[in-house]
């Protein structure tokens, strides 16, 4: 019998009735002077956006070590405070044209207004002659939806074109992929992924705002940059040659230039009996790669239980930003990332020093903050990889990317909102402060699976995800979809995300830190295992190892 079906179903009523048979005692409250130093310092133009590879980096892991230290919190990778990440800095440069060919015609795109490509290859030159075109639907290999895009079909050596999201949506369907809520098929992430199993050349996927959650500038922004990978010299995979996206308008050229209907085409990809197809098109360019190696570190520090010390519940923040870049409209050039995410960060400390002067959990606890996540959640994909603690004996995840400095809020936005078991035990916290969750403002967007959580999630351990809420205790929900929209218009991934004591407000802050504090603590001091719901695409993976 698995651990989930046995521990599960009497949780809450257990936990529920072990509170009860215990007088009302005040909880330990996480205080300001504990978390704003840690913030102060992080966010400082000292630590020069703590960028990887950088300055900056050395300066923040040897910060975060310190203060563990100090704290009198123990090495949580035997000795040691780090994790070394192993990764490659790969520059692709790609032509500045791409030509797709009929038997009769051809038509020559522009690169980064019409498309833009990377590679994760680091061969010097990377050479596109006449690869064929297979248009594959949305790129989802999902057995529980009774679904595969690319089932009578061989792609090996082909360029896959997708759809961006999943088939749910548009739709009110939430037993259909979930409806309007993206599933991890959606991801972009995903669908380059399983292209790159299916031996995939490249991958293109059409750009579409809405169901992609932002826009094609956003996507223009890697046209000839430097990306990190992780470095996979000693495990090799296979990756495909590129990875890229073609703007809604370009993809209509192709569909015309295949002779293919394209509203037809898509209607029919949202069905499971759809069959990927040929569309007797070629594409040709090439680009030229410069990479360097390098190794990163993630910190790690931990505080054994006292009764099952080999039991572990996992806090992480990604210690990362965006280091030093163009100068902004005021002439500020350092992506300070204070709330993103130096709060996360300096909650992990502030946590950390609560497990230590509180009651002492029965199980470990352990706090890791990663490198990397800003580009591609590298860091804690390296750890999933490379587990310190073995998943099997990982209750739980819960992380922490960015804590509310707007204004305390009746609510907290569940990112991925009916995902796992532990999202029962936060709103029984919820209740006892008289607040509630509510779904993430944009279901859409897939935020379940862009922040390191996601990695826990994907080796099937449970991983817990809020974000600032938006119903305002004094001034309602508009003034809080305000304040959401002004971050991420002005602030976020900006060097205008700096701390601002006059503006920041701490009781807001402490109140979520304080939430996800009391669910770790609880988890702690518990026999339980809370697991994923039934629907969640990761509940597979963790039934497939979690037996007695």
């Amino acid at each position: 019998m698995k651990k989930t079906d046995l521990l599960f179903i009497p949780f809450l009523i257990s936990f529920v009735a072990t509170s009860c048979q215990s007088p009302e005692v005040k909880p330990y409250q996480i205080p300001k002077e504990d978390v704003e130093p840690h913030i102060i310092q992080l966010a400082s133009d000292d630590f020069m956006g703590r960028l990887p590879f950088t300055e900056g980096e050395t300066k923040t892991v040897q910060y975060l070590a310190q203060a563990y230290q100090t704290l009198d919190i123990e090495p949580g990778n035997g000795e040691s405070y780090f994790q070394d990440v192993p990764l490659v800095s790969i520059l692709s440069q790609p032509a500045p044209s791409m030509t797709f060919k009929s038997k009769d015609n051809a038509i020559e795109l522009k690169g980064l207004e019409d498309y833009v490509i990377w590679t994760k290859r680091t061969d010097s030159l990377l050479t596109i002659n006449d690869a064929e075109l297979v248009f594959a639907g949305y790129g989802i290999v999902a057995p529980e939806y009774g679904w595969n895009d690319y089932k009578n079909i061989d792609v090996k050596g082909k360029i896959v074109v997708l759809i961006v999201n999943d088939p749910g949506y548009g739709t009110e369907d939430v037993s259909f992929f979930r409806g309007n809520t993206m599933t991890y098929y959606g991801r972009w992430t995903y669908k380059m992924e399983q292209a790159a199993k299916q031996g995939a050349l490249g991958t293109l996927i059409i750009h579409n705002t809405g169901p992609a959650g932002y826009g094609f500038n956003v996507i223009q922004n890697n046209w000839n940059t430097s990306r990190l990978s992780l470095d996979i010299r000693n495990n090799p995979i296979y990756q495909s040659m590129f990875e890229g996206w073609i703007t809604q308008p370009v993809a209509s050229q192709l569909f015309t230039l295949a002779g293919l209907n394209e509203t037809e085409l898509l209607e029919k990809a949202k069905k499971s009996d759809f069959q990927a197809i040929p569309m007797n098109l070629t594409a040709s360019t090439s680009m030229t790669v410069a990479a360097k190696y390098d190794v990163s570190k993630n910190v790690i520090a931990k505080i054994t239980g006292s009764k099952y010390p080999d039991e572990y519940i996992i806090y992480t923040a990604h210690w990362d930003h965006l280091g030093i870049g163009a100068p902004d409209e005021k002439g500020d050039s350092i992506y300070n990332g204070a709330w993103d995410n130096a709060s996360g960060t300096a909650a992990l400390l502030g946590m950390a020093k609560a497990f230590k002067e509180d009651a002492k959990p029965e199980r470990s606890v352990v706090f890791l903050t990663v490198t990397a996540e800003e580009q591609g959640l590298l860091g804690s994909a390296y750890y999933s990889q490379n587990p310190v603690y073995p998943k099997e004996k990982t209750v739980a995840n819960i992380n922490l990317d960015g804590m509310n400095p707007y204004g305390k809020m009746k609510d907290v936005a569940l990112i991925g909102m009916g995902q796992s078991e532990l999202e029962d035990i936060l709103n029984v916290e919820l209740e006892k402060v008289g607040r509630y969750s509510s779904p993430e403002s944009t279901p859409s967007a897939g935020s379940y699976y862009r922040s390191d959580h996601f990695n826990f999630a994907k080796i099937g351990i449970p991983a817990l995800y809020i974000g600032t809420g938006i119903d305002h205790v004094e001034k309602g929900k508009e003034y809080g979809k305000q304040l959401e929209s002004t971050y991420n218009s002005q602030i976020y991934h900006k060097p205008g995300d700096n701390y601002d004591p006059a503006k920041w407000d701490y009781e807001a802050m402490l109140g979520d830190v304080q939430l996800l504090y009391e669910v770790g603590k609880k988890l702690s001091n518990s026999t339980a295992w809370p697991g994923w719901k039934e629907g969640s695409e990761f509940k597979a993976v963790r039934d497939s190892y979690m037996k007695r």
